[in-house]
């Protein structure tokens, strides 16, 4: 149960703690006469009225209700059953380590009493209204908790209190700052709180996450009521496009990053990045036993380097089709000495280096080397401690596409698609939707539709032409997923050679080329390769283009 003043929770009267009312069975504590409680829940009733629906379509949904009450009894207590209530929290930080506050903020939120189900993408935005001070991070959370409003901003300001913000300058520098965007279904007005946030509606900074938030679609009477709250006739997605939408992002006020380190943010949207395949196997499909000693795979990096490679993925277990699998422990014994050689070399300065592992202790080993990226073809689906273990890391995470394991991957039933496209965002939703629950946010996320993996030659084919389908279908269930940078790996793949009759694997570059055009013309962000050199030259001019298009549409 959770107890409240009717007048701490609804009236011009402060919010303070509630834990010295009684606690019973009933529903309504009378600490007045029987006829003042009867008054006041006739106002209630008067009030709590359904808001207009305006979203076409969402008429099947219930619609937010008016929480702005009149003053009444002071001495008015109300006890109601506990239900849980969504929630949308906005975070900000422009002071100190922007990235551990929203870290330190986030595990905080969950000790107080919230059960975070989704985070919108990451933000770096130039300051407003006070614009001498330095440039924030933004974000928003989907929350689940069963505080009451004015319980719930409570807890927020004490998290900001302890965390080190201080009464200075309005609209200035701060460390932490939390907002609830959006309370269940309910429009509240107090002295002390107003949902939805009363200035939403002019920033940027905050419709960008939330909108992350949503899907393309409105699939709850929850998202329901947030859309009638909006100031817009429309819906919220008028409302952001009434701001300029998403051709906001990527400009100097408002950029879309991915966290590499504390203190590396990655704009993903200048250009399309390169990843140079580096296998420590004996037995991969297309350099198998080439780059096992230390001095033959430094060297190789090096190539990759000069010839353009942005990262280079190191694998020290094959993944091909009906690969053996070997344990943490001997893929560890091929990987570190790499790794450490690797990470010491000068033109590895601005470079990132991820690791290609289905394992947890793979993963944590490495990272704690120095690794940047985990690169799973599983998406934690091989190792149930992958996922709690990258959130622990805070490091990016490559979900990538795959049903069974290499060595089952491309039995029959593997291979069976309807829509193989939508079919592949609706598979890789699952997989990051539970990774979110466990900690990892979508700001951490790279998707990769696992080309070649469980997937026949018209399968590939169709991934290479669909990827916005991949999108799109994935914005249907979560905007902010559809945003996170997409990975793709055709590099000298099988399908290659069944389609130009080319069956040794380097011969089959050319081809690559081809793919990679195809892919980051569609929405490619990352390209996974062996040739850098003449895969690097591709993207350059597909780069262009597509800068072309954009300027002249």
């Amino acid at each position: 149960m959770t107890l409240f003043r009717a007048n701490q929770i609804f009236h011009n009267t402060p919010a303070t703690s509630s834990g010295d009312g009684q606690r019973g069975s009933g529903v309504i504590v009378l600490l007045h006469r029987f006829s003042r409680v009867v008054c006041f829940l006739m106002n209630v009733f008067k009030q709590v009225l359904p808001a207009k629906r305006r979203i076409a379509g969402a008429f099947k949904y219930g619609a937010a209700f008016s929480l702005c009450f009149r003053r009444s009894s002071s001495d008015t207590v109300m006890e109601v059953h506990s239900q849980e209530q969504e929630v949308i929290i906005a975070l900000g930080s422009n002071v100190g380590d922007r990235l551990n506050n929203f870290n330190e903020a986030l595990d905080l939120m969950k000790k107080s009493g919230l059960r975070i189900t989704r985070h919108g993408c990451l933000y770096e935005t130039a300051p407003a209204y006070v614009t001498d001070q330095p440039q924030f991070l933004n974000s928003a959370v989907r929350a689940v908790t069963t505080l009451a409003p004015h319980e719930l901003l409570h807890q927020l300001k004490k998290i900001e209190k302890d965390m080190g913000r201080t009464n200075g300058i309005r609209y200035g520098p701060r460390p932490i700052d939390l907002d609830i965007l959006f309370y269940g279904k309910f429009r509240i007005n107090s002295d002390t709180l107003v949902v939805p946030h009363e200035r939403i509606w002019e920033r940027p900074f905050v419709m960008a996450p939330l909108m992350d938030l949503i899907g393309s679609t409105v699939d709850s009477d929850v998202v329901a009521s947030w859309h009638s709250l909006s100031m817009h006739s429309g819906s919220l997605y008028e409302s952001w496009n009434k701001l300029g939408g998403e051709s906001l992002i990527g400009k100097e006020g408002l950029k879309r990053v991915l966290p590499i380190r504390n203190d590396l943010l990655w704009d993903w949207s200048e250009r399309t990045f390169v990843m140079g395949v580096l296998n420590l196997t004996p037995d991969s499909f297309s350099d198998g036993g080439k780059f096992q000693s230390v001095e033959a795979a430094v060297s190789q990096v090096r190539l990759m380097i000069s010839e353009g490679a942005d990262m280079i993925d190191l694998g020290a277990q094959s993944t091909r089709p009906r690969a053996d699998r070997i344990s943490p422990r001997e893929e560890l014994e091929r990987l570190i000495p790499i790794l450490e050689a690797v990470l010491e070399m000068p033109e590895m300065e601005g470079k990132l280096i991820s690791i290609d592992t289905f394992y947890s202790e793979v993963a944590s080993e490495a990272v704690s080397k120095g690794a940047h990226i985990v690169n799973d073809v599983s998406a934690g689906t091989l190792d149930n401690n992958m996922i709690p273990v990258v959130a622990d890391l805070k490091v990016p995470y490559v979900a990538m596409h795959m049903r069974g394991d290499p060595s089952t991957m491309q039995n029959r039933e593997n291979l069976q698609y309807d829509d193989v496209c939508k079919q592949i965002a609706s598979e890789l939703f699952t997989r990051v939707k539970d990774a979110e629950l466990s900690g990892i946010p979508a700001w951490r996320i790279i998707v990769d539709p696992g080309i070649g993996f469980s997937k026949n030659t018209e399968h590939n084919v169709d991934i290479l032409v669909g990827l916005p389908a991949i999108r799109e279908e994935l914005a249907r269930k979560n905007l902010a997923l559809s945003h996170t940078p997409l990975l793709i790996g055709p590099s000298r793949k099988r399908f290659l050679g069944d389609i130009c009759a080319r069956p040794i694997a380097p011969e089959r570059d050319a081809a690559t080329v081809a793919a990679v055009t195809a892919g980051v013309l569609g929405g490619a962000n990352i390209v996974r390769v062996h040739n850098v050199r003449d895969n690097s030259d591709a993207v350059k001019l597909c780069d262009v283009m597509l800068k072309r298009r954009s300027s002249t549409a």
